[in-house]
């Protein structure tokens, strides 16, 4: 199935039009006609099967035939990840994280983090994209960087966990998890997070984990992190 997107519609929307890109892309490239189906998402969970009244690159409509729900997860999972140095590496962690499940994801600027520049633009694009390939109905939240500190004095819900290397009393995982409870997970940058950061999340309420017995790049944690909770859900 081939997925599109518009985060406009909802289940009154009858008929819409996409943007001259998405159109272009649908009519030219694509190579779509009148009455050809289209199955669209908002990114809200649901999935909408319609069909195309007026095949044009500049703007291309379609009618609504029907629209399914898909059932919403009965966990929030969000990761709160430092930046990587090179960008190719987080981008690559945006998009394994949305076809494995996530719900939100925050980059964190850490005492020790390389890089304290993101793309949004750039890594939305990769979020859609990978949400589009896995024919998933639910867009992952992508929120401003903000530093670790501002993070840490944000109220949260659910559980609260941090995963650094220290050689210190923590717990696997796997220990700790619960199902259905929302979780938000802190991983740090290439250098780890400093010893000043993670007491500052334990005074805050955040419980110290363990991804394993080695270490792990920064991307490669996030990702092990985001597949146990999605796996310890199923």
């Amino acid at each position: 199935m081939q997925l599109f997107f518009n985060p406009n519609i909802d289940e009154t929307t009858q008929s819409f039009s996409f943007d001259k890109e998405e159109s272009r892309h649908i009519i030219k490239v694509l190579r779509k006609k009148d009455s050809d189906i289209l199955q669209v998402t908002n990114g809200f969970g649901l999935l909408f099967e319609t069909q195309i009244t007026l095949a044009s690159d500049n703007k291309c409509t379609v009618e609504v035939l029907s629209i399914k729900n898909a059932e919403k997860p009965k966990f929030h999972l969000h990761l709160a990840v430092a930046p990587t140095k090179m960008n190719d590496r987080f981008e690559w962690f945006l998009e394994k994280a949305t076809e494995i499940g996530i719900q939100e994801i925050t980059p964190i600027f850490c005492d020790r983090s390389e890089r304290k520049v993101i793309n949004r633009d750039r890594f939305e694009k990769i979020i859609l994209s990978a949400m589009k390939q896995c024919n998933e109905t639910f867009l992952p939240k992508l929120n401003e960087a903000i530093s670790f500190k501002e993070f840490i004095k944000q109220q949260k819900k659910g559980l609260q966990l941090i995963a650094h290397c220290e050689e210190t009393d923590k717990k696997s995982l796997k220990e700790v998890l619960k199902p259905n409870e929302d979780t938000i997970i802190l991983i740090g940058p290439e250098g780890d997070f400093s010893e000043k950061e993670i007491a500052l999340a334990l005074e805050n309420n955040y419980k110290p984990v363990t991804l394993g017995n080695t270490r792990l790049r920064t991307e490669t944690a996030a990702v092990v992190a985001c597949h146990s909770v999605v796996f310890f859900n199923e």
